[in-house]
């Protein structure tokens, strides 16, 4: 008998070890690939170092800023601009990777240069312009002296808060009563940290409650996003909706679909609420299964381009970056299958991007990173160009995938 019931327990004991091997085995496997492809962004980085540093050599005035290339030329911006803080930042992105001392000092020249954009009243992209560039700056130096810079940013953002919309104004041009695009969603952060650093849950509170405004107007059943939502100041209600920069009211605009997905996945950071991270996820869900999506995840600029022939389809490397960058750090919400699924797609996205077709190679591109990008295709403007936060995106993707482990 004790024979026997050794034998039993023995089979039951192997039974009981084969799934906790199997998991072992595909722990293994998932630890390989994500330090393979940690050492592929690390290698990419040090690729586009060369080309970051040519563009520094180029562009040497931090008040007179590249803002995208396109048609063999390059276009720039002063600090008041919305993309003013990109360069700044792909600056603090590379001093991130490599700790050099001289990308240290480009970033804080181009930094400093951005200080009085701070009482910038002109646009809402102010969370843009001082995020990145100071908001960087204070998370890799510790530089508490960048601090109050950040919180009077805020500050200046929440004049533009109307607490009977929910929301903040966006663009402060054409014939709107109130206008919220979906872009604003990455201005929040501003808020966020600004309430982290002084206490003060205003910050806090306004942030969600754009947030959920905007998850209840902007978007469709099928959770694509319309690009803007014009609201009554009377009643606080929708007036109109539309997709400016993508070719009907109705169609997807690809890169204001990556700002949502981004935005919402950055919302749940700060708020630990599953209602951001479900509504992020349902965002990428749309994306990832949408029928016009290439092969290699690089979109088109709108998803429904390709359905109407009379439609150039030019791709949007810059919704790319955008949306690999949010896929990593949205992987890291979410269980390991879900997340093997999100850090697939954005390494899919980083490894297309990098690939000749779209990764600039030396002294070409006007040294900047990304070929086919699309700045507004309504207004043929910057078409199969290079703007400079695909770039910034990119380099964040990159940076967010080799420190994965």
């Amino acid at each position: 008998m004790r024979k026997i019931i050794t034998k039993s327990a023995l089979a039951v004991a192997v039974l009981l070890a084969l799934p906790a091997c199997d998991a072992v085995e595909t722990n293994s496997k998932q630890g390989t690939l994500l330090n393979e492809d940690a050492m592929f962004c690390s290698a990419t980085l040090d690729k586009a170092q060369l080309q970051l540093d040519d563009f520094r050599k180029a562009y040497t005035n931090p008040n007179k800023i590249p803002t995208s290339f396109s048609d063999g030329k390059t276009n720039f911006i002063t600090p008041m601009g919305w993309t003013s803080g990109f360069v700044a930042g792909s600056f603090w992105y590379m001093y991130e990777h490599n700790q050099d001392k001289s990308w240290l000092n480009t970033a804080v020249e181009w930094t400093s240069a951005l200080e009085d954009m701070r009482f910038n009243r002109k646009t809402h992209d102010v969370g843009f312009i001082m995020n990145n560039s100071f908001g960087n700056g204070l998370r890799l130096t510790g530089d508490e002296s960048y601090t109050p810079i950040l919180v009077s940013t805020a500050q200046t953002l929440m004049e533009r808060y109307n607490p009977k919309i929910g929301a903040t104004f966006s663009w402060s041009w054409g014939v709107w009563e109130f206008p919220v695009i979906i872009d604003n969603m990455m201005n929040l952060e501003l808020l966020f940290n600004a309430s982290l650093a002084t206490g003060d849950k205003t910050y806090f509170d306004a942030a969600v409650s754009h947030a959920t405004v905007t998850m209840k107007h902007h978007f469709r059943d099928d959770f694509s996003s319309y690009h803007l939502v014009n609201y009554s100041r009377d009643t606080g209600l929708p007036l109109s909706k539309q997709t400016f920069q993508g070719i009907t009211d109705d169609s997807s605009w690809s890169r204001g679909q990556a700002w949502g997905a981004y935005g919402y996945t950055m919302v749940y950071r700060y708020t630990k609420d599953e209602k951001f991270l479900n509504h992020a996820r349902n965002i990428v869900n749309y994306i990832l299964t949408h029928k016009n999506m290439p092969e290699d995840l690089i979109p088109y600029f709108d998803y429904n381009a390709p359905d109407d022939p009379q439609i150039d389809n030019y791709k949007d490397s810059s919704a790319a970056s955008l949306l690999a960058s949010g896929l990593l750090e949205l992987a890291s919400y979410v269980e390991k299958e879900e997340a093997a699924r999100y850090r697939k797609a954005a390494m899919t996205m980083l490894r297309s991007l990098s690939s000749p077709e779209y990764l600039a190679e030396k002294d070409e591109n006007g040294h900047f990173l990304l070929k086919q990008a699309t700045g507004n295709y309504p207004a043929s403007k910057e078409l199969n160009a290079a703007l400079n936060y695909g770039d910034y995106y990119y380099l964040e993707a990159l940076n967010r995938c080799k420190n994965t482990i």
